[in-house]
């Protein structure tokens, strides 16, 4: 039975020892055994289950085509009323169809579910009273739970214990400013923004630690009843959105075709039955119905190649996204730079070496309780804090304020106020200066010296914070007003090394780079130079600020670098660098770089980001490390181009010879193919596609960004259809001129020609270059070959007669070798003269790379 109170019993009203009893808890947290009790009982902490893949269900959903189906619904029929050998034979291709897109399907949802668990969200929980890291899916009432700054909350709770605790409820909500959380009591009819001692499932830790009671978990708690109530879908990417109209036009090519195919035929009173598997053989030639299985299997094989260079795909839709990115915006910190970052001087007022703003530092870093972060850590790495001080008071850091006080106490030495922070944020909340150790008023010459060494160490490369500090009265309240000045902390983060060569392999990839950084515009300049980026075009945040939606629009595209930007301020950058037509990636790992995550094309976090930007994220790397991210590009792009050849192979000679057949259909006195040879045909050169996903790439086809034409997609299928239809007519001039065929020896004759020109068109348009000199994948040419060897083949074999087929005179052999060869040039020159003309278009309407 659920262990979880219901909401009527408003935990939030009552003392935690009631809600601990409740839920047979302590607050040393569950032991393992009855954890694993209590989610056998509730179930995972999951808003709803996952649609987790079956074997069956997989099946079953390749049969869920309105075409396979109406195909069936025929087969049956005939069955009963004509030929049961065609409807058998009917049935068993249409078997092996569905099972070819089951392997792949099947095989591709394996894949994604193994990478998906590489990084599955986790919790830190109590067992024993002993911290453990666990599934956040495993999470159950009456475990506890610890929190800190960055944390996304897994469950709905309540707090136990705090330390300033803010939490953003805006997922929830609404409200924009975070919510302080501490434990206590709450009105039973408190609506949940006025739950002051409660945290809610689906809300983040802006800052400070806390222990939570799990009370609700999965589907019981408050996110998941608002959620129930609200169709959630993330935004459709371009690619998707191609394929998508590109599945339109198709469908409405083959509607048009199969219906005047089968009106004509019923005026030429040809029996009617046969005359319906026809048309619907054609109409399942024409549709590519192993699209969403291809699709399917090249974005599994894009998302392992990814894994194994580092980069793990949340959403298989964003891998084309991630190819077709043309700019990319990241922080400095730990993607251009080490990201270790180093305590290289503390120095007072004047720049000497000071020990006691060193104390005062590691102090103030010891004693904070909100998120770690790198620089609090290189503070405290340098030496002994100072002891027999305690804290009485927090002012935690905030984007607004950027800056971080405490206030200590000590037996001798009294009551001290330290505050330390952004430069220019520190010296605004001060009034006097320390001299000499006198504290002096803080007049315009003082500050203008005092500004003047840090942007001289901030243009060395030195990332300057200030530090002030305050004597304060037994019971004077904590507040960062009339500070002393008392020092500067220089921090070195240096660049990466070989981050120069990085930034002009993704140059030379198509993709521009833009850095972000909340830090001052002078350590960003002299980074950016150091590196090889421009850095004469900055936008600083309090330049953005004033600046209207309109002003950014056209400001931001020719900046470079964006410095002292507050996080609120990244959404706003990419969304104006997308309304001017970028694809645009961000690579975020902080508390407030979710929105901007959003926001991209491309999201992208890294392995150790916090809980909200690695859940808004679509890819996460293994490794802080941007020439990862440009393999992982590569990556993407070369899936791109696997799924761009499905569809050309699918638009050309296969296009081409099902119009071919609908036309010859209406002029000969008997049908060109019966729909038992249509179907295997199609069978027959789809099993060459299935090694598309694993087909080498041109390094042409990924040197620059891929963008989806749904225009140059239908030229394409104008002039490669064209071709083909050409040389089928040709073919049939050759069967019924030259050679007299009858019906069976067409119908051979052409089905060997149908499927060699298919098999020959895989070879021509999977590359830009000459096709000789572009190698296939092993595999792909060894079912090509195979296949064309089964297409010759077949008509002298014992099956022949199954298939209505019969063998081929050595001449009429010959011929159709010779037509499959000259398609085969022609089709070489058309593909030339193709891309030369998109070439000249793409330069004329401005997308030339």
């Amino acid at each position: 039975m659920p262990v979880t109170i219901p909401a009527p019993n408003a935990y939030w009203s009552r003392p935690s020892e009631a809600v601990l009893a409740d839920l047979s808890a302590t607050p040393a947290g569950l032991t393992a055994p009855e954890a694993a009790r209590r989610l056998a009982a509730d179930g995972p902490n999951s808003i709803a289950a996952r649609d987790k893949a079956t074997r069956l269900g997989t099946f079953i959903r390749q049969f869920r085509s309105s075409l396979v189906l109406i195909l069936v619904f025929a087969a049956i029929v005939s069955a009963f009323v004509g030929d049961r050998n065609d409807a058998l034979i009917i049935g068993t291709i249409i078997l092996a169809s569905c099972l070819l897109s089951f392997t792949q399907e099947w095989g591709a949802s394996r894949t994604m579910e193994a990478l998906t668990a590489r990084i599955s969200r986790k919790a830190v929980v109590l067992r024993d009273g002993v911290e453990t890291q666990v599934s956040a899916d495993t999470l159950v009432a009456g475990g506890v739970i610890r929190l800190s700054a960055g944390s996304l909350i897994p469950v709905d709770g309540l707090v136990l214990d705090a330390a300033d605790l803010n939490v953003s409820e805006a997922a929830l909500t609404g409200e924009t400013y975070p919510v302080v959380k501490t434990p206590g009591l709450s009105a039973p009819d408190a609506p949940i923004a006025r739950r002051d001692n409660v945290v809610f499932a689906g809300t983040s830790v802006r800052s400070g630690t806390a222990t939570v009671l799990a009370v609700g978990t999965g589907a019981r708690t408050e996110f998941a009843t608002i959620a129930a109530s609200l169709a959630r879908r993330a935004p459709e990417t371009d690619f998707a959105r191609g394929i998508r109209r590109f599945g339109y036009l198709m469908t409405e090519i083959t509607l048009v075709i199969v219906i005047l195919v089968l009106s004509a035929n019923l005026l030429l009173h040809r029996p009617l039955i046969d005359s319906l598997l026809f048309s619907l053989a054609l109409a399942v030639g024409l549709t590519p119905e192993l699209l969403p299985a291809i699709i399917s299997v090249t974005l599994a094989q894009g998302a392992r190649n990814m894994a194994a260079s580092g980069v793990i795909v949340r959403r298989l839709d964003a891998i084309e996204n991630l190819g077709s990115v043309n700019l990319l915006c990241t922080d400095k910190t730990g993607t251009v730079t080490e990201g270790v970052v180093r305590l290289d001087r503390c120095l007072d007022p004047a720049g000497n070496d000071s020990a006691d703003v060193r104390s005062w530092a590691m102090l103030n870093a010891a004693h904070q309780a909100g998120m770690p972060n790198p620089l609090d850590e290189a503070i405290v790495a340098v030496g002994t804090v100072p002891e027999g001080w305690e804290k009485t008071a927090e002012l935690p850091y905030d984007f607004q304020r950027k800056r971080l006080s405490v206030a200590l106490r000590h037996p001798d030495q009294g009551d001290l106020l330290i505050c330390k922070g952004a430069f220019q944020n520190v010296l605004d909340a001060c009034s006097r200066v320390l001299e000499a150790g006198q504290d002096v008023p803080l007049d315009d010459a003082r500050t203008r010296a005092i500004t003047e060494r840090m942007q001289g160490w901030s243009g060395e490369g030195f990332r300057v914070l200030g530090v002030a500090i305050r004597h304060l009265a037994a019971d004077e309240k904590a507040q960062e007003a009339d500070l002393t000045f008392a020092g500067f902390l220089l921090f070195l983060d240096p660049a990466k090394a070989g981050m120069t060569e990085t930034l002009q392999a993704l140059h030379d990839r198509g993709i521009a780079v833009k850095i972000v950084t909340g830090d001052n515009r002078y350590v960003a300049a002299h980074l950016a130079r150091s590196v090889g980026l421009r850095a004469d075009s900055i936008l600083t945040g309090d330049d953005l600020s004033r600046m209207t939606k309109a002003a950014l629009f056209a400001r931001a595209p020719g900046t470079d670098l964006f410095a002292e930007i507050d996080p609120n301020q990244k959404e706003r950058i990419i969304e104006a660098l997308r309304g001017r037509g970028h694809v645009v990636g961000y690579m975020g790992d902080g508390i407030n770089d979710a929105p901007a995550l959003h926001e991209a094309d491309v999201g992208i976090s890294v392995d150790g980001a916090v809980d909200v930007a690695r859940e808004a994220a679509d890819m996460i790397l293994l490794k802080q490390d941007l020439g990862v991210l440009a393999r992982g590009i590569d990556d993407g792009r070369r899936t791109f181009a696997n799924t761009m050849k499905y569809i050309s192979i699918t638009t050309s000679a296969n296009f081409g010879n099902m119009i071919s057949m609908a036309f010859a259909s209406l002029m000969l006195p008997f049908l060109p193919l019966l729909a038992p040879q249509i179907l295997l045909n199609n069978l027959l050169s789809s099993l060459p596609s299935l090694a598309i996903a694993h087909d080498r790439v041109d390094p042409e086809s990924i040197a620059k960004p891929p963008r989806w034409n749904i225009g140059s997609i239908r030229r394409f299928m104008i002039y490669f259809g064209l071709v083909s239809s050409f040389f089928d007519f040709l073919t049939f001039g050759f069967l019924l001129l030259v050679m007299n065929a009858g019906a069976d020896l067409f119908r051979t004759g052409w089905f060997v020609e149908s499927l060699l020109t298919q098999l020959s068109i895989v070879l021509v348009v999977r590359t830009h270059k000459p096709f000789w000199q572009s190698r296939p994948s092993r595999l792909l040419a060894v079912l090509t070959g195979t296949v064309a060897l089964i297409a010759i083949a077949l008509p002298y074999s014992p099956l022949a007669a199954w298939f209505g087929f019969v063998p081929l005179p050595l001449p009429v052999l010959a011929g159709l070798l010779a037509i499959t060869s000259a398609y085969l040039v022609v089709s070489e020159l058309t593909k030339r003269f193709y891309f030369a003309q998109e070439d000249r278009r793409a330069a004329r309407e401005g997308d030339a790379p």
